[in-house]
């Protein structure tokens, strides 16, 4: 009687299926043009508040408004950009994680353990620092919630920008962190910063969700019909007070997202796809654009460590995240009885945690939301958001560069294509037609090297039966 064999160890981390590698690719390229974008804005939005001769005109474009008055809809352009814009944002995180849910990783019990937990720990750490902070030091526990959002699209554009070759495997962790991540952020706002409730506009708001589903489960198709009623159940979870990017994301989750069969792609794909630019081209760079404009001085700069509340939001961003995602991936791991993949060490791990830290647009809206109606507080806690997400990048830059040698080799090999058949080949490893293939390959190229040697070696000998000084004497002088 043959002993039971063991159960192989699940890999932490390990290779994405194809499908799932493609849809990365896919959304992590729209993001890191959209990070880039959002980086452009947050630069702009700082010089624009910070030289004095243009800091007048900020404060007028921010605090002018517009809107229908009679439908409670009278609100500045940083009001517009924060509900409305955002809106589009939280759209599209919606639908990333119904397709997580129903088509991802997180589809699997075993394999969405670790995002959720690492996501968990990423949120739940960055604001007990915060607590912690705050405690000791006799601030407001009022921001607790700023430092545990992550922004995925401005982490991809510090990889963009200092050029390190992360592999897909570590991307696609990052990506569905903040995905798990959004989520927890949009339940905060909903539960923690809605402070009295227009039950009318509520039940208004419920009813045009309701319609749209209705909409969605019988076919109805066209932009025209569900754009402007899109507008309406925004209006009224506005109204509602419920914030109002709520309605983007149950929007969003409603979208299906699983394939008929003969479907190219689902509903919610086609649609995340064609909204996905909007969202992270314009909504999220013009919401930066307006909140990301603080009066940045000395003493302000100094007020940021030494206050508890901008303290504790440097801290959890910076420490606070790092640990929590690091934790929560190695405990995991630990009572999974799971294994980090071979190809990553756990100071990869540590490296992307400390990417996480950067929590800005999320971060941003939160503090307006805790802090509201405290102006001052409100600037100092957007600074120490600012702050602590350019330490935890630069940080997270030192970290993987000194690794990036590694990571390039690794994503070489995750894309190269030697039978140029449009898959990469550690994909086909298994398949006996892409032996076939290469081989076919290599030995049209070993002809052709041969043809090659032949002729040099037929030039070589017709050189050395030339008779040989005839050619020298005729220059040598009489």
């Amino acid at each position: 009687m043959t002993a039971p064999r063991p159960d192989t160890p699940r890999k932490v981390l390990g290779r994405l299926s194809l499908p799932e590698r493609t849809y990365v690719a896919d959304a992590l390229r729209t993001e890191t043009v959209g990070g880039v974008l959002l980086l452009a804005a947050a630069v702009t939005a700082l010089l624009w508040a910070n030289i004095p001769a243009l800091h007048d005109s900020y404060e007028s474009v921010s605090h002018f408004h517009f809107g229908p008055a009679a439908l409670g809809l009278d609100l500045s352009v940083a009001h517009w950009a924060a509900d409305g814009l955002l809106a589009v944002f939280f759209f599209v995180a919606g639908i990333e994680l119904k397709r997580e849910l129903v088509a991802g990783d997180l589809r699997d019990p075993k394999a969405a353990a670790l995002p959720v937990v690492a996501a968990l720990c990423g949120m739940a750490v960055p604001a007990l620092v915060y607590v912690l902070t705050n405690v000791t030091g006799g601030g407001s526990l009022a921001g607790w919630a700023v430092p545990t959002a992550t922004d995925i699209a401005f982490a991809l554009a510090v990889l963009a920008v200092i050029g390190t070759s992360l592999p897909s495997a570590l991307r696609a962790f990052l990506l569905t962190l903040a995905v798990v991540d959004d989520l927890f952020a949009i339940l905060i706002i909903a539960v923690f910063f809605t402070d009295s409730l227009n039950f009318a506009a509520l039940g208004g708001a419920v009813a045009g969700l309701a319609v749209f589903w209705l909409l969605l489960r019988g076919g109805v198709r066209g932009w025209y019909v569900y754009v402007p009623l899109a507008l309406v159940v925004w209006a009224l979870m506005y109204n509602s007070g419920v914030h109002a990017t709520i309605a983007g994301v149950a929007m969003g989750l409603m979208l299906r997202c699983h394939r008929h069969e003969g479907e190219a792609h689902s509903p919610g794909e086609h649609i995340e796809h064609l909204v996905r630019p909007l969202s992270a081209g314009l909504a999220v760079p013009l919401f930066a654009l307006f909140s990301a404009g603080v009066v940045v001085s000395g003493g302000a700069l100094a007020d940021v460590f030494t206050q508890p509340e901008t303290l504790g939001v440097v801290l959890g961003l910076v420490v606070g995240k790092a640990l929590g995602i690091f934790g929560g991936t190695w405990l995991t791991a630990r009572f999974t009885r799971a294994s980090l993949s071979d190809d990553l060490a756990w100071a990869d791990v540590f490296a992307v945690a400390s990417l996480a830290g950067i929590g800005f647009t999320v971060s941003l809206l939160i503090g307006e939301l805790a802090f509201e109606g405290d102006q001052a507080m409100t600037d100092e806690i957007k600074a120490a958001v600012l702050a602590g997400s350019l330490i935890a990048a630069t940080l997270a830059t030192v970290l993987l560069k000194m690794r990036n040698a590694k990571y390039r080799r690794l994503w070489e090999n995750e894309e190269r294509d030697e039978d140029a058949d449009g898959i990469p080949d550690i994909y086909e490893e298994d398949d006996p037609a892409y032996h076939e293939r290469l081989a076919d390959l290599y030995e049209r190229k070993a002809a052709e090297h041969r043809r090659i040697a032949r002729e040099k070696a037929a030039a070589r000998h017709g050189l050395a039966e030339v008779p040989g000084g005839a050619g020298d004497d005729h220059h040598r002088p009489a």
